[in-house]
């Protein structure tokens, strides 16, 4: 019965001592409920005059590059020059034959010999017909007189009729023979008229065949590039064929597509006689203006090569980095600081965010090499501690402190 006994009884006082300690512990202190705070990454704002960065992309042209082509149809001699290649104001670009361009100089100039003697002869000829007039004049007066005596003659039986009709022929051949001669001394000015014409003309393809002559030897005009070569030496070419392209080295331009909410504002900088640079790669280039018509997305922009841009040829396509007019009073942040269309937070003195609007003016080059925003607003001033975590549950009033190491 006593065996029985004891595991109870060993039971019931462990339940004892359990509800002892369990009645007679230290209640625990309550923990009171705190607000959480979000660490971020600050920088510290410093207002000044920023220039923004305009994106273009556009094709490079050479608006001063000039093209030959054949004067005349020839074989072409020579063409010391390949497409691509540098060359030198004077040095030789191509060469016609010869033998075909001396033939046409020498038609040219046989034809203005030709006209010039009949020119001559044509003076010439109009003083003997003046000479001859005044003969056949003397004649017609002998043939009225002869006839005038024929008919008194006549008149008394004295001189056959045959006689008188011999006269009176005499005197009609005289009449015509000078009518005709005042004909052709009267048809003089517009023969000459016309012969002087036709030696103009002469002379005009003299000097046109002269010129096509002198174009037969090509020259490079100014220092500058070969383009696209189109005939090879001893190939026969015909008039206005073209042969080569050649531009200045210095004369490239860049023409790209500036948007139109940008276009008023660089037109203003023009017209104040600045010239805004746009980077690229290995290149600089001034914008010199705009086109005179515009396309839907904007105008193109014209921008002159300054340096560089050894491998740029026509055609390239290239981006570059226009600076735009500089912006007073205004902040460069990195692109997370920014919430929507135009709002960041400050981080106050409470340590809390406050919202402010801004207006964004596009991108600028940021301290690590990375694009950042360029912004201004009248509620920024220098000194304020700018937030630059994105938060995505980002609200005014909203906690914060700064993270070690954030940007001052």
């Amino acid at each position: 019965m006593r065996r029985r006994l004891l595991p109870l009884l060993i039971l019931a006082l462990g339940v004892a001592v359990f509800l002892a300690l369990r009645a007679t512990r230290p209640e625990p202190e309550g923990a009171a409920p705190g607000e959480r705070r979000w660490r971020v990454e600050t920088l510290e704002a410093t207002l000044a005059e920023h220039a923004p960065r305009l994106t273009l992309y556009g094709e490079i042209t050479a608006p001063e590059a000039v093209t030959v082509s054949a004067p005349l149809t020839a074989r072409l001699a020579e063409r010391p020059v390949r497409d691509g290649q540098r060359v030198a104001e004077g040095e030789l670009l191509l060469a016609l034959d010869q033998a075909d361009v001396a033939p046409v100089v020498a038609r040219a100039e046989a034809r203005v010999a030709d006209l010039q003697a009949q020119l001559e002869a044509e003076r010439v000829g109009h003083a003997s017909d003046r000479d001859a007039l005044a003969r056949e004049r003397e004649l017609l007066d002998n043939a009225r007189r002869r006839l005038a005596r024929i008919r008194s003659l006549a008149s008394r039986d004295l001189a056959a009729s045959a006689d008188l009709d011999d006269a009176r022929d005499a005197l009609a051949r005289a009449r015509v023979t000078v009518a005709a001669r005042e004909g052709r001394i009267a048809e003089h000015p517009a023969r000459l008229a016309r012969l002087e014409a036709g030696l103009a003309e002469a002379r005009a393809g003299l000097a046109e065949a002269r010129r096509d002559a002198a174009r037969a030897r090509v020259s490079a005009p100014f220092d500058g590039v070969v383009g696209e070569v189109s005939a090879a030496p001893g190939e026969r070419v015909v008039e206005g064929a073209e042969l080569l392209s050649l531009y200045p080295r210095d004369g490239l331009e860049l023409r790209a597509l500036v948007p139109a909410p940008y276009l008023a504002e660089l037109q203003a900088a023009l017209a104040e006689g600045r010239r805004p640079i746009a980077i690229g790669e290995d290149a600089r280039f001034a914008l010199t203006g705009f086109s005179g018509r515009s396309e839907p997305g904007g105008t193109q922009a014209i921008l002159r090569l300054l340096d560089g841009g050894e491998a740029l040829r026509p055609g390239s396509l290239v981006d570059v980095r226009l600076r735009r007019p500089p912006v007073a009073d205004s902040l460069a942040v990195p692109a997370s600081a920014l919430y929507g269309e135009g709002d960041l937070y400050l981080r106050d003195a409470d340590g809390r965010m406050r919202r402010v609007a801004v207006t964004r003016h596009g991108p600028v080059p940021g301290p690590d090499g990375d694009s950042w925003v360029l912004v201004s607003g009248e509620a920024l001033a220098d000194g304020q501690s700018v937030i630059v975590t994105h938060l995505p549950n980002a609200l005014e009033g909203l906690r914060v402190e700064a993270a070690d190491g954030a940007a001052p």
